[in-house]
């Protein structure tokens, strides 16, 4: 079923924040765009004008009427770069780290998407979650069977979300319900690649576990469809878990490193995204940005496991900065909320002697995911001419945050606010296109 229509013009009031450089790399507060009272007006999906409140209104027809969010923080909608739809009904499952928690909890979820009915129910409560959560776009990881990639397209279709999905590919090391052939996961996944990829704001990820649940051929084929169509996305896990790199060393013994053995495959390449990446060296950072791979930061499923501390500022390193984004990785991950991650991810930076800037904190939940994806031309900014998928933040949203905000001094204090004490319930609305999707009750 398709989207209910967009309306044509639609005005937004309220503090504006948006980005107009990159924070790792310059000043983080003069990075950081701020409307105080900012006017957004979008017309047919797309943002058409965006300023002060004063200066804009006369673009807009007399008539129209404005949406006031006097006490909010407008920013561009949120940006998972990591996240499994189909673990959602597990998440905050107790005891294991990564291969343990695989075999106990995840595999025996995961094998409940043979039933359609069921994959289109989770599909429908994932989704809801996210615009909850004020997140719009986010790669995401379905199952092995088909029929679960149908029923997330089918419901992110009529959302009109901008999401990326995948079937996953297994071929060996993994219960004989969730495995396929080599073969048989390239036919599928170029079925579903056909049907789906560029249809409206859907696009297809080839998804690729992790290498030890895939054989050589079978990677080796994930990597021809991509060389089929090169807008098509690639996703899957590297260098999470230190058991797990062992694992892959012992596996293909002839590569130099884990992620040597996705770039043997022709897997390394723009619009790839490589989950967790805590366990990887000065070479690897190099290979990801030389090619233009992303890797996602998911610091909530890091703490859960126990894998480690993934190295944020190496990575963004501006002598070779790879593309970073922000992954809430459910069900590993314990919260869809990116102000979550944030929390979290502040967290881990402090533990690795750094400190993450509210502004840098931000851009990475929003511009700089955009940009792991190579979407930044199209959402993560609030500016004229980009898909309007905005997210209406409440910095007063609890007690306690009414009380912190008393005392915010600057709009980067009242952002770091909201990345410590904010959640779901700090999301006042939600809009896909122009069009709102969530509201708080």
């Amino acid at each position: 079923m398709p989207a209910p229509p967009t309306p044509d013009i639609l005005a937004l009031r309220g503090r504006v924040v948006t980005f107009r450089d990159n924070p790792f790399t310059t000043d983080p507060v003069a990075a950081l765009h701020h409307e105080e009272d900012g006017l957004i007006i979008i017309r047919d999906g797309r943002i058409a004008q965006m300023g002060t409140y004063a200066d804009t209104l006369r673009h807009l027809p007399a008539d129209t009427q404005v949406t006031h969010y006097p006490d909010c923080v407008i920013s561009a909608g949120f940006v998972d770069t990591h996240v499994h739809y189909p673990q959602l009904p597990m998440i905050a499952a107790y005891g294991e780290q990564l291969l343990e928690w695989l075999e106990r909890y995840t595999f025996p979820t995961e094998s409940r998407f043979r039933d359609p009915a069921y994959a289109r129910d989770i599909a429908r409560r994932f989704l809801a979650g996210l615009l909850r959560c004020g997140t719009t776009t986010a790669a995401v990881f379905c199952t092995v069977h088909p029929q679960s990639v149908e029923a997330f397209f089918s419901e992110s279709e009529r959302l009109n979300t901008l999401m990326i999905a995948g079937k996953v590919l297994m071929d060996r090391n993994a219960p004989p319900d969730l495995r396929d052939t080599a073969q048989r996961g390239y036919d599928e996944s170029l079925a579903l690649m056909t049907r789906w990829h560029g249809r409206g704001r859907q696009m297809y990820a080839v998804t690729p576990r992790f290498a030890p649940t895939s054989s050589e051929e079978q990677l080796k084929l994930a990597g021809a469809l991509l060389a089929r169509d090169q807008t098509v996305f690639m996703q899957t896990h590297l260098a999470e878990n230190l058991d797990e790199v062992a694992w892959v060393r012992s596996l293909f013994p002839a590569r130099r490193s884990y992620l040597d053995v996705y770039a043997h495959a022709g897997l390394v390449r723009p619009r790839a995204i490589m989950g967790h990446a805590i366990h990887v060296d000065e070479p690897d950072l190099m290979t990801c940005h030389d090619s233009g791979c992303a890797l996602a930061h998911c610091p909530t499923s890091n703490l859960f496991l126990g894998s480690g501390s993934f190295r944020l500022f190496d990575a963004l390193d501006p002598r070779r900065p790879v593309r970073v984004g922000l992954g809430t990785d459910i069900g590993a991950g314990t919260s869809l909320s990116q102000l979550q991650s944030l929390n979290e991810a502040y967290k881990v930076a402090q533990g690795t002697g750094r400190r993450l800037h509210p502004a840098q904190a931000f851009w990475l939940a929003t511009a700089g995911g955009a940009r792991a994806l190579h979407l930044d031309h199209r959402i993560g900014t609030i500016a004229p001419g980009m898909e309007a998928d905005l997210c209406i933040l409440d910095p007063e949203a609890t007690p306690l945050q009414a009380l912190r905000a008393q005392s915010c001094d600057s709009i980067s204090d009242l952002l770091f606010s909201l990345m410590m004490l904010g959640d779901d319930r700090s999301i006042r609305a939600t809009y896909v296109a122009g069009r709102r999707v969530h509201e708080r009750a």
